[in-house]
């Protein structure tokens, strides 16, 4: 008998795996260390004015997907009425067999809206009109409180006062929702207004920013700032190779001052002020007992032409295939020789490097905390059926699954919560699979202490919430 389509067993395809999920998994809280949700939008408490807002509003991953299937940019991102981009989008869904997205619209519709229809072209009048009749009752807090999120960290420029981050502690939101520093504006130094940013740098650190070390005193007077608002991470995209061997401290400076004159720096000069910067940063990180996220291998802006029209992160980026594994290691290599390697997650967007990087963190653990570096959960391009289970079984073969700290929803939108489900049946299904086929013992007690530590037990342990 074939099951039906998004049934209760889901992707559950042994007893064990039907056991661990429902059992255990199932109504366990979220700990989403990575999202890109807005503060300002939650201290608002913000609400969507249709399902085409929440759904479409701002999703590179559906809009690449449209763009895909022959849509035109005016459904997407242009003028066309809400209404006729969400028909737009049901007309074409059901072509893609597969994709990830499939399945997460059909759980987030499920989930967030008890409605559960298929997204077609047939029932998308009917959908819409029941969704928006929900989401007059709800607003962006309601999201976060059915999915039981116990904590949700944000990604925040150092140079942000977190004002609405203090709105939302004294609130009554239930959710815990914590800053996360994201010094992009610092590490991309060739950047367009590099300079002006240093004097928001400056202003909000209350130190005069005229030299690489007074860069790295300000930015770490402002981990200092974050870490008395709950902050416990830092997240960093590294885009590029990073050189072997140090940045010395007159290096630095002497590029720091070249493009405080105006000067752009060359690719390998760009990459070692990043070398330098990154090791610099890694030192605060640790003394403030942080964990330091790496997102390793994004291509990004690939179209000109519309990145011009329609800026960043608007579904034009992809997979890298450099290799950043030796300037990595070195990375870590300096850090730890002086007893100040932080907490590490490696997030890889390349799956040609899953091994590489699920090798390379267990050269640096020391046992001060189980799973001290972390192969980071399938992010992105891999976020999809195959990616999740490539990174379970990656980490298995060369790590210890047990002390994973789970899944992300790396996400813009309140309603991506539903991805953390469809994490936990693909966990239960692995370890189900394995107990099917003799590899693993039918043992529920150690199998329930792998899924609690992964779903749930471990993040919290590891970052300290």
């Amino acid at each position: 008998m074939h099951p039906d389509f998004l049934d209760q067993d889901f992707l559950l395809d042994t007893p064990t795996a039907r056991q661990l999920y429902h059992d255990v998994a199932a109504e366990l809280p979220v700990i989403d260390y990575h999202s890109h949700l807005q503060q300002g939008e939650i201290a608002e408490r913000k609400r969507f004015r249709n399902l085409a807002e929440l759904w479409l509003g701002g999703d590179h991953y559906k809009w690449r997907l449209m763009r895909s299937a022959g849509v035109t940019e005016d459904f997407i991102t242009g003028d066309q009425p809400d209404e006729a981009k969400f028909h737009a989008f049901c007309r074409v869904l059901p072509l893609a067999a597969g994709n990830p997205i499939h399945h997460w619209s059909h759980l987030e519709l499920r989930r967030l809206f008890g409605i559960d229809l298929t997204i077609n072209a047939a029932n998308a009048a009917e959908i819409w009109k029941r969704a928006n009749a929900r989401l007059a009752e709800m607003d962006c807090w309601s999201f976060l409180e059915q999915a039981k999120v116990e904590v949700a960290c944000t990604t925040d420029d150092p140079a942000d006062d977190l004002a609405q981050h203090a709105e939302i502690a004294a609130s009554a939101l239930k959710t815990r929702v914590l800053p996360a520093l994201r010094p992009d504006n610092a590490m991309r130094i060739n950047k367009d207004g590099f300079v002006d940013y240093l004097g928001r740098l400056s202003q909000a650190s209350g130190i005069a920013i005229t030299s690489f070390e007074s860069l790295v005193a300000a930015l770490d007077n402002r981990v200092s700032f974050f870490h008395s608002r709950g902050a416990r991470i830092s997240d960093h995209a590294i885009d590029g190779a990073l050189p072997v061997g140090a940045t010395s401290p007159a290096q630095c400076e002497a590029l720091f001052a070249k493009r405080v004159r105006g000067e752009q720096l060359t690719d390998a000069e760009q990459a070692a002020y990043q070398r330098g910067l990154l090791e610099a940063l890694g030192r605060s990180y640790a003394r403030h007992g942080w964990a330091m996220c790496l997102h390793i291998g994004a291509q990004r802006n690939n179209n000109r032409r519309r990145l011009a029209t329609l800026g960043p992160d608007t579904g034009y980026d992809s997979i890298a295939d450099f290799t950043t594994s030796a300037g990595l290691a070195d990375l870590l290599d300096a850090l730890d020789a002086d007893g100040q390697l932080p907490k590490t997650l490696l997030f890889n967007l390349n799956p040609a490097m899953n091994e590489v990087l699920s090798t390379l963190i267990g050269a640096f653990q020391d046992g001060s905390s189980a799973g001290k570096l972390q192969f980071g959960p399938a992010w992105w391009f891999n976020d999809h059926k195959d990616g999740n289970l490539a990174q379970l079984q990656t980490l298995a073969n060369h790590g210890v699954l047990g002390t994973s700290v789970g899944m992300v929803t790396d996400s813009r939108s309140f309603a991506s919560y539903p991805r953390h489900d469809y994490f936990r049946r693909l966990l239960c299904r692995q370890l189900g699979q394995w107990v099917a086929a003799g590899e693993y013992p039918a043992d529920m007690d150690a199998l329930s202490q792998i899924v609690r530590g992964v779903c749930y037990d471990n993040a919290k342990n590891y970052f300290g919430f």
